[in-house]
């Protein structure tokens, strides 16, 4: 096996280093990461500016590359030529906290296996979902995890076409987990609030601030598994058709045929 690791924290995020460590059982492991913080970047694609790969070391010793794009720059990159082995499946991660529900639109690290997925290559992302106050944390059981759902994948051989895999971690303080979960998306709750402030010239900016978020405790999702002591595996689809509004949406009374 030939892994590359990226995530949308940096290069020198523990969670990457973590997650490659983790990897490591498996065959090589390419590191190929943002130089900075890409969190809630969603899924960039640089198209007006060149991006610059540098070579670095992680805080074990080892050799990873790092570049100035964002993390789905970072695995298109690599798949692309900058890594000239093959690659046979990308893992991006450990994001610091969960990534639930609407959060895989917004989240970097969801969309680095999303253009995995693109290219044609598994991609699985991994988060640990815990709060601002359980910092630092502790990465050794959600890197485990990470091990036990790779295990699992190549056991039963690959996914489904354009199929990623979006995995969450409870973060337990030292308790087990009771198991795996196979989920769906569940319900985020946001608490943004627009905060106002003046800068020394008298102008106004602005922050989008206010309370972590939460959810909604429902039996089969992501935040319900999570809540429960289970982690959370949700297979997300490339493909974003709402199905069920075709046939509302044909029965509308559109404009005729304007072919002479």
């Amino acid at each position: 096996m030939h892994i590359l690791v990226t995530n949308d924290d940096g290069v020198q995020a523990p969670g990457l280093l973590a997650l490659a460590q983790a990897m490591r059982k498996f065959g090589k492991v390419t590191v190929l990461a943002p130089d900075k913080n890409w969190s809630a970047s969603g899924h960039v694609k640089t198209m007006h500016r060149p991006m610059r790969v540098y070579e670095t070391l992680l805080a074990d010793g080892t050799p990873a590359l790092t570049s100035d794009g964002a993390p789905s720059d970072c695995v298109a990159l690599a798949l692309l030529g900058i890594v000239e082995e093959k690659i046979d499946l990308v893992v991006s991660g450990i994001n610091p906290h969960g990534n639930i529900g609407h959060d895989v639109t917004y989240s970097g690290t969801v969309t680095a296996a999303m253009e995995a997925v693109i290219a044609g290559i598994p991609g699985i992302a991994f988060s640990v979902n815990s709060m601002p106050e359980d910092s630092p944390l502790d990465y050794g059981p959600s890197a485990q995890a990470a091990q036990e759902i790779v295990e699992r994948l190549l056991a039963n051989g690959s996914l489904p076409k354009d199929v990623l895999l979006n995995v969450n971690v409870p973060y337990l303080k030292g308790e087990a987990f009771k198991g795996i979960q196979v989920t769906r998306q569940g319900l985020r709750l946001y608490n943004d609030e627009l905060v106002r402030r003046t800068d020394p010239h008298g102008r106004p900016y602005y922050w989008i601030g206010g309370d972590f978020p939460t959810g909604v405790v429902e039996d089969g999702t992501d935040y319900g598994a999570l809540s429960d002591g289970y982690i959370s595996v949700t297979p997300l689809q490339l493909d974003l058709t709402a199905w069920q509004a075709m046939d509302m949406l044909k029965g509308w009374k559109w404009q005729a045929d304007r072919r002479p």
